[in-house]
């Protein structure tokens, strides 16, 4: 049986039009990640374990701005 997929945006979307951001789903036992300009294309997963740490190791982290 295929799972279901709810894909959420994140509360920190970016950008004037809120699309500038990137979207996860929650599945058994992995973390899939997103594009949410693109979402027919590529999908990342993760092990539900890892994506939690980088999530945390992120909120840690200070923020670093780029000039584009």
């Amino acid at each position: 049986m295929t799972q279901a997929v709810r894909w959420q945006k994140s509360s920190y979307s970016g950008g004037g039009d809120g699309n500038t951001c990137v979207e996860i789903a929650k599945l058994d036992t992995h973390t899939a990640v997103r594009d949410s300009k693109a979402p027919a294309r590529a999908t990342l997963t993760f092990p539900a374990g890892a994506f939690a740490s980088f999530v945390e190791a992120l909120k840690e982290a200070p923020p670093v701005r780029t000039s584009r």
